[in-house]
């Protein structure tokens, strides 16, 4: 008699708990991870600290909340609904405790950004309810959003709204020029070719942006010189063949990632 049982889950298909808890988005780590890490060195607190907590777990709130609001739109409940909303819902008190830690330490002004960042964040969400989460529009809402991270973290830190808000612009201009050249460069994985005008386009804003941010705050100079380095090697990656392993690509935006943030606190360090 056979006595081996069948595996729980199908080889290849993600435990229930892991499709609830762990997000899909592996790039979502750095550009929630960025911010914080940003706003730390630049305005160091502990209600940034807070804030920065509150971030991270924001970030991981958005698979379960996501999961439960996609199964009551769609009128079902599946194996993972009913965890979905259980995790979700202690990550939103978590969340609203550490935000009650800020506003103790470091009184309100801190959620104006934030409160700046919701529509775009809602844009996200609309799109995640529906399944289509991956679209440009939502992931450029979301990347940007999560830089009022910084902003609020500055502003807790010692009140310096112009730092507060070049900081964020400084991370919006990597957002922008980095998801559509990895998006570009994955369609050129996948397909073998891609036009570029849609990455290349985009690396214009990134330019603008960090331009304006140096403006608003002559401070993040250095940091406005390092996202025109990255526009640099995206407009160089971008034309290159063959196109690097989905892995590579993100261990790439890591790097240039945490040198942005590196450059940006050194240039505001040394100012």
């Amino acid at each position: 008699m056979n006595t081996r049982t069948a595996p729980a889950h199908p080889v290849g298909e993600r435990p229930t708990w892991k499709t609830v808890v762990i997000p899909s988005e592996h790039g979502g780590w750095g550009l929630t991870g960025e911010p914080i890490l940003l706003g730390l060195l630049l305005a160091f607190s502990w209600a940034g600290v807070a804030i920065g907590a509150a971030a991270m777990l924001a970030f991981l709130a958005r698979t379960p909340l996501k999961l439960a609001l996609v199964d009551r739109r769609r009128n079902r409940e599946l194996e993972r609904s009913a965890l979905a909303r259980r995790i979700g819902s202690a990550e939103l008190i978590a969340i609203l405790t550490l935000g009650a830690v800020a506003l103790g330490g470091a009184g309100w002004r801190w959620l104006v950004p934030v409160a700046v960042a919701l529509p775009l964040f809602a844009i996200e969400l609309w799109f995640d309810v529906r399944s289509r989460g991956r679209r440009l529009v939502p992931e450029l809402c979301g990347a940007v959003g999560m830089g009022a991270v910084a902003a609020a973290i500055v502003v807790a830190g010692d009140g310096n709204v112009r730092l507060a808000a070049a900081a964020w612009l400084i991370l919006a201009a990597r957002s922008v020029g980095a998801i559509p050249f990895i998006r570009t460069q994955i369609l050129r994985l996948h397909r073998g070719s891609s036009s570029t005008r849609s990455s290349d386009r985009f690396q214009f804003v990134a330019l603008v942006v960090a331009a304006v941010a140096a403006v608003v705050d002559p401070d993040v100079f250095v940091g406005s010189v390092a996202v025109l380095v990255i526009v640099g090697l995206h407009l160089s990656w971008v034309r290159r063949s063959p196109v690097p392993p989905a892995k590579v690509l993100g261990l790439r935006q890591m790097a240039l990632g945490i040198g942005l943030v590196a450059a940006t606190a050194i240039g505001v360090g040394l100012s």
